[in-house]
């Protein structure tokens, strides 16, 4: 799905992740489910591309509703996957805290899990190898990723600034479609670990341009990163 000029979608308002297609060839911004790699082949067949025109996949954090294909686009194709320090061991194991689940609605979460089950949420292949980075890096890749610490849902959870993208990618920092109750509107996202810092994280992307806060889970946010604070608290 084409959001803009050098943007688009995978997956739905369930679970998503991002493609940006420059000149020097595609950074992806997560790999949401291992049954989104055919979402990806369609996506880059409509381009005109192929897997070896992606250059690398940047994690927003280490979840896994967020590596779906990254061992397969890594290990297959020679992808670096890319993820902050402090969730390499998560990317690669699977390893996390339990954290409270919160509120739930059957019919959301039912729709949820059973998605899940048709694109192989099951059938997680953790990355066996991920490039590390840490707060504040410029990534060599196309789009010139800047990488912003916001811990909280994780401890490495990052957003990804990609100016040429027009685009602040958040993962799970906030959502804008809670999985658990289907309610729709900015708001923090289940499963976090420290909600309190999650919250203040959120200012960290204040001061960055960009037209377009794009989450893992709910409908594309079109709005200035310096309102995200105010309405995620509000709603």
């Amino acid at each position: 799905m084409r959001l803009a000029p050098h943007l688009y979608r995978l997956g739905n308002d369930l679970v998503a992740c991002y493609l940006v297609d420059t000149p020097d060839g595609i950074t992806l911004i997560d790999a949401g489910l291992p049954g989104h790699w055919r979402d990806l082949q369609r996506e880059l067949r409509s381009l005109g591309k192929s897997a070896d025109d992606i250059r690398g996949l940047v994690l927003t954090h280490g979840d896994s509703d967020h590596i779906g294909f990254a061992e397969r686009l890594r290990s297959e194709h020679g992808v670096p996957v890319y993820v902050h320090a402090a969730d390499a061991v998560r990317a690669r194991t699977g390893d996390k805290p339990k954290v409270a689940v919160g509120p739930m609605r059957p019919g959301a979460t039912l729709g949820f899990f059973g998605y899940s089950l048709r694109k192989n949420g099951l059938r997680t292949r953790y990355v066996r190898d991920v490039t590390e980075f840490g707060d504040g890096d410029v990534l060599d890749l196309p789009g010139r990723p800047e990488i912003v610490g916001m811990p909280g849902h994780s401890p490495g959870s990052v957003a990804v600034h990609v100016p040429v993208a027009d685009a602040v990618f958040v993962g799970d920092a906030l959502t804008t479609r809670h999985v658990l109750t289907g309610r729709t509107g900015p708001q923090p996202a289940p499963f976090t670990d420290d909600p309190a810092e999650a919250l203040d994280s959120l200012d960290r992307i204040a001061g960055l341009p960009a037209s377009w806060v794009l989450p893992g889970h709910g409908a594309p946010w079109r709005v200035s990163p310096g309102e995200v604070g105010e309405a995620v608290r509000k709603g």
